[in-house]
């Protein structure tokens, strides 16, 4: 299956830490290296932490009824008194005031806060429905005490030192010192992974451009997003998200519910297909699939599905990256260096190289590079022609999986930059990626030439 998602198209594999044992994704990360190479595919993998995620207590039955109106008590400690519900986070209680909405299996069971105690809160149903053990839930509007990194997520941190995990997903981030606080702990542990910054919660959409600052990838995760703000608002807040991604040059996800149906249909809806083509249209670097291929019936139909939407919209999507890269230059919306990413230099090689490609109608950039940043830069130049990443460093390939536009490739590093073209060359001709002719624009980073300065040169295949 791993092998037929590779094929089908899939760049990442997200691997929930909200679930299953730190042996079990062992073995995962193991099978997946293993589908990559007998594929000939690079992928990425991101590990998805847990996160503070609050969720009720076992429940008797495993599952209860909540009837409209009817008064019901979160405790800190359960009592066995009937319409009493425990939470995963006992200092709930004092967080939640008179007038706080407590929403339950993603919002489609609510009650309002009446009452409260030294240890416990009383609510009124005011959305009957069902609840089960271990569910989730929800509180928009109130302020929680809670830590960004759970003690589970620290455990599961040593875990990520010792595996080849290239991203780290940080649940439910509200600051950028939530960023700054998992950054630490990677370092602590001598971990390369880049952090992606999953936006669900409404402090850090108000916090977004220091949150950005901070990150090295965001993602809009619709699935909490639309319950903690009001779902009328996530379409714009999913836009406003990726254009200022795009603003400080940063790659951006979009994900959660993108072909929810096909958990148990073969094919999606059509509004789903539009969902994926408008995230697309909209700028997203990347898409994610979550239930789809995680419990759903359909997990290969899901991943080929989503590729060829986005091909058929790619095609069609000349004129709207057009009209982005005239907004980019006319707001001067040109990525500035942050965090360690390009600098200022390699920012305006490879806007030169983006531009320069068009004019000599290019068939490839070639991106000669160390870190990714470089091939970053291009990808968010939104230019037209497509983006060869190549770099000795296999994290740095598996990373360039991520970015829009580029196909990253391992590839060893000759003495003298001359010999890089000529061997480069032969490697696009022989895969029947360039012919007699052609044009091809080379893009050199400054790590890799050795200097202080970046190279961008046009050769013609001959």
């Amino acid at each position: 299956m791993l092998e037929g998602m590779l094929r089908a198209g899939v760049d990442v594999f997200r691997l929930n830490f909200a679930h299953g044992t730190r042996d079990w994704h062992s073995s995962v990360v193991q099978r997946i290296r293993s589908a990559s190479q007998t594929v000939g595919r690079v992928a990425a993998i991101l590990q998805d932490l847990g996160g503070p995620k609050i969720r009720l207590g076992a429940i008797p039955g495993d599952k209860r009824q909540l009837h409209l109106g009817e008064r019901i008590r979160f405790v800190k400690q359960p009592g066995g008194q009937s319409g009493e519900l425990e939470t995963t986070y006992p200092k709930l209680i004092d967080d939640l005031q008179p007038g706080n909405l407590v929403l339950c299996a993603d919002g489609l069971v609510a009650a309002r806060v009446s009452a409260k105690g030294s240890d416990w809160v009383e609510a009124e149903v005011t959305v009957a429905g069902e609840v089960c053990s271990r569910q989730g839930i929800n509180v928009p509007g109130a302020r929680l005490q809670i830590e960004s990194l759970t003690e589970k997520d620290l455990r599961d941190l040593d875990w990520t030192a010792q595996h080849p995990v290239d991203f780290v997903g940080l649940s439910f981030v509200r600051r950028s010192e939530d960023v700054d606080q998992l950054r630490r702990e990677l370092n602590r542990r001598g971990c390369q992974a880049q952090i992606v910054a999953k936006i669900e919660k409404p402090e850090a959409v108000d916090s977004l451009d220091s949150v950005i600052d901070r990150a090295d990838v965001l993602m809009v995760a619709r699935g909490d997003l639309g319950v903690e703000i009001d779902v009328a608002r996530v379409p714009m807040v999913q836009k406003q998200i990726i254009r200022r991604c795009q603003h400080f040059g940063v790659p951006v996800i979009v994900a959660t519910q993108m072909l929810e149906s096909m958990r148990s249909s073969p094919r999606p809806t059509r509004a789903e297909a539009s969902d994926v083509a408008n995230a697309i249209l909209d700028g997203a670097d990347a898409l994610m699939l979550s239930g789809e291929t995680a419990t759903g019936h359909f997990p290969l139909e899901a991943v080929e599905t989503m590729n060829r939407i986005a091909l058929e919209t790619e095609q069609a999507v000349g004129d709207s990256l057009r009209e982005l890269q005239i907004h980019l230059v006319a707001e001067r919306l040109i990525p500035r260096p942050i965090h360690g990413r390009a600098t200022d230099m390699t920012l305006a090689a490879v806007e030169a190289a983006s531009q320069l490609a068009e004019r000599v109608k290019a068939r490839l950039i070639i991106a000669a590079t160390d870190g990714g940043h470089t091939a970053l830069g291009l990808s968010k130049q939104r230019g037209l022609t497509p983006i060869l990443g190549l770099s000795d460093a296999p994290g740095t390939v598996r990373r360039m999986a991520l970015y829009w536009g580029v196909l990253p490739v391992l590839f060893e590093r000759p003495r003298v930059q001359q010999d890089y073209v000529s061997q480069a060359t032969t490697w696009v001709r022989a895969r029947g990626l360039a012919a007699p002719g052609d044009r091809l624009v080379f893009v050199f980073g400054r790590r890799w030439t050795g200097a202080s300065s970046n190279t961008v040169l046009v050769h013609e295949v001959g």
